[in-house]
């Protein structure tokens, strides 16, 4: 039988130690608020785990923390976020992302109403995505110690036979693809912060990936040979990172790079490089050349791909750098980053 929720007051009330303490408090807390936005049948059981049959193919799992301030910000909110951070990590092995499991560091204080609104655009993103959060768990800590919330997402997901993605298999020859604009989470996160205005609107472009990387597997199943989402530090670290794993260099032409005019001039003004700059619904795909075009085409059929663009080429380098030619005809090195611009970003 379900616990009663009508002490707990949605509109008014706050986050107190009790609703953490395993008693009915958090009871009332858990089906008041998690378990009517995220319903589903696994959840539903009450289990500390959830149990279901596995289809064909390897297993990837992904967990990711997301302590991002503002909680709330242009184009999205940390509930949306920690589904689509999770299931894009997922989804850059090449997999089909199937369940989601979640842990939440609640503070003292807390509006529960800003919680109900976190966790219910937490569970719009889990069923527009098709992954639901089928377990979890809750902790409350003292005012003062957490931040509001910090959420914690783990994600599983089957890669079907024969796909093989990984960071460490771009060779020479192979082209560079980014599947769109970059910059605009981490310019819209400070615009939030600051509560700055740029004269035009800028939105995070949180986005679930799986279902791009889907077409994208199904249109060269065996040609691709890296995916990243460029998250923390931007392109220019999934780039390094790639390059470092792989054991190559990486060269990008600046004109080819998709920025939004906006995003460009509020990088300008803050003192940022759109390159470090996190994003939260853009992959970096590096495969063979001959089907480059096959995936661009592809990535531009996909609502989330249509300004996708083919920007570079792996060399052969022992360094190991990512080179930028410029749009003056000129090459620098795109090193990686000294330090994090923008912490609390993700």
């Amino acid at each position: 039988m379900a616990h009663s929720a009508y002490n707990l007051n949605l509109t008014s009330g706050q986050v107190d130690l009790s609703h953490g303490g395993g008693g009915r408090a958090m009871a009332q807390l858990i089906d008041a608020l998690f378990i009517k936005h995220f319903d589903n049948d696994l959840l539903k059981r009450r289990n500390d785990q959830a149990v279901f049959q596995v289809p064909a193919g390897r297993l990837a799992i992904s967990t990711d923390g997301h302590v991002i301030s503002p909680l709330f910000f242009p184009g999205g909110d940390i509930g949306a976020l920690a589904v689509h951070g999770t299931l894009n990590d997922v989804a850059m092995s090449g997999a089909r992302p199937l369940y989601l499991a979640a842990g939440f560091i609640l503070e003292e204080g807390l509006a529960l109403a800003d919680l109900d609104r976190i966790v219910a655009s937490m569970a719009a993103a889990a069923k527009a995505a098709g992954t639901p959060v089928v377990t979890g768990d809750t902790k409350v800590v003292e005012r003062g110690k957490g931040d509001g919330v910090f959420i914690t997402t783990t994600g599983v997901g089957i890669v079907p036979d024969g796909v093989d993605i990984a960071g460490d298999r771009a060779e020479p020859g192979c082209a560079v693809l980014v599947s769109g604009s970059i910059g605009d989470h981490g310019v819209a996160i400070m615009a939030g912060r600051e509560n700055l205005q740029f004269g035009t609107s800028i939105v995070s472009d949180s986005a679930a990936l799986h279902g791009l990387v889907a077409d994208m597997v199904a249109a060269a199943p065996t040609r691709i040979r890296c995916l990243r989402d460029p998250t923390r530090g931007g392109l220019a670290t999934a780039l390094n990172e790639l390059a470092e794993q792989s054991g190559v260099g990486i060269v990008v032409d600046e004109n080819r790079i998709p920025i939004k005019a906006q995003v460009r001039a509020a990088c300008e003004i803050l003192g940022l490089d759109p390159l470090y700059v996190a994003n939260e619904g853009k992959l970096v795909c590096i495969c063979e050349a001959d089907a480059a075009e096959t995936l661009l085409n592809t990535m531009h059929n996909h609502p989330l791909g249509r300004d996708a663009s083919i920007i570079g080429t792996v060399v052969a380098d022992q360094h190991h750098f990512v080179q930028m030619t410029t749009g003056f005809g000129g090459r620098r090195i795109v090193d990686w980053p000294a330090g994090e611009q923008l912490p609390r970003i993700c």
